[in-house]
C-alpha cells in the first residue's frame, strides 16, 4: 500500500498553529501517521458528510477527508471537541 500525502486547508493550519507547543507536537504525530493508515483505528466518519472522516487526539479533533484515487489526505480542520463540528 503506498503512503498517502497529507495537505492542510489553510484554515486547518492557522487553527494548528494557534495551540500550545506540545499539544501541536501531540496532534502532528497523529496527521503524519494518517499518511501511513488513512483509517486508522479509532477514526470515524461524520454523519451527514460521508467524505469526511475525524480522530481524536485528547481533547482535540482533526477533520480530514480521504481521496484514494490520488492517494491524498486533506486535513480540513483541527478544533477542540466543542468547536469542531460547529
Amino acid at each position: 500500500m503506498a503512503d498517502y500525502a497529507v495537505t492542510f486547508a489553510r484554515s486547518a493550519r492557522k487553527e494548528l498553529e494557534a495551540l500550545e507547543p506540545p499539544l501541536v507536537a501531540r496532534v502532528l504525530a497523529r496527521i503524519e501517521a494518517l499518511a501511513i493508515e488513512p483509517r486508522p483505528t479509532g477514526a470515524r466518519r461524520l454523519q451527514g458528510a460521508p467524505r469526511l472522516w475525524r480522530i481524536r487526539v485528547g481533547e482535540y479533533r482533526v477533520v480530514y477527508s480521504v481521496d484514494d484515487r490520488r492517494a491524498v489526505v486533506d486535513v480540513v480542520r483541527v478544533r477542540h471537541r466543542r468547536d469542531v463540528y460547529r
